[in-house]
């Protein structure tokens, strides 16, 4: 698991031997089954996530019990409550495997160890934090003004990779939309292509 790791980084940054060591030092491996919880709206977040194989999403439920995605992290993505995880709040985010999942995972204290120790690891995680801002922020302005269809394509520019492998429901969810909205958006898609 932890090659996946070690590839993403060296993409990002330049690290010795002795910096993946201490990283993975640092790191638990962890298997989850489709449908395992990885953290529960209420808890406090633990860990970060890093996926090396699998899918996991986050989501929230609203009063009459219905769930919104709120993020889908595939393949060499990270997911978690950062807020829940630095200030100890309670997390309002659910998170789980929508298949068999394997995750790599760093604790708070870990993190903050490899930030003070490892300036390119500080550099790839700050990097990153702005990539996941700028996106979350595009996210909500097309959400606000941008048309199903166009909420569509930007899912899959965002997530080629899994675009097949969520369930139509969550999809649809992701972007705003019923399932029913969704499927006309994928038949005039496929007509178009």
């Amino acid at each position: 698991m932890f090659d996946v790791l070690k590839t993403y980084l060296s993409q990002r940054a330049v690290l010795t031997k002795d910096q993946f060591d201490l990283i993975e030092s640092l790191v638990v491996e962890l298997h989850l089954n489709k449908g395992d919880l990885l953290q529960r709206e209420g808890d406090i977040a633990k860990y970060g996530a890093f996926v090396t194989k699998g899918c996991l999403r986050s989501y929230v439920v609203d009063d009459k019990g219905k769930e919104h995605v709120v993020q889908f992290a595939p393949e060499t993505w990270w997911l978690t409550d950062l807020n829940s995880l630095i200030n100890g709040v309670p997390s309002l985010y659910f998170m789980d495997a929508l298949e068999p999942t394997d995750v790599l995972l760093l604790d708070k204290s870990s993190n903050s160890k490899l930030l003070q120790q490892i300036p390119a690891f500080a550099a790839a995680f700050n990097a990153g934090q702005q990539k996941h801002t700028f996106a979350k922020d595009q996210r909500i302005i097309a959400s606000l003004k941008a048309p199903a269809e166009e909420r569509y394509q930007n899912f899959l520019r965002t997530y080629p990779s899994i675009a097949q492998r969520v369930p139509q429901h969550m999809l649809a969810s992701y972007i705003g939309v019923s399932p029913e909205t969704l499927s006309r958006i994928r038949k005039r898609w496929a007509q178009k292509n």
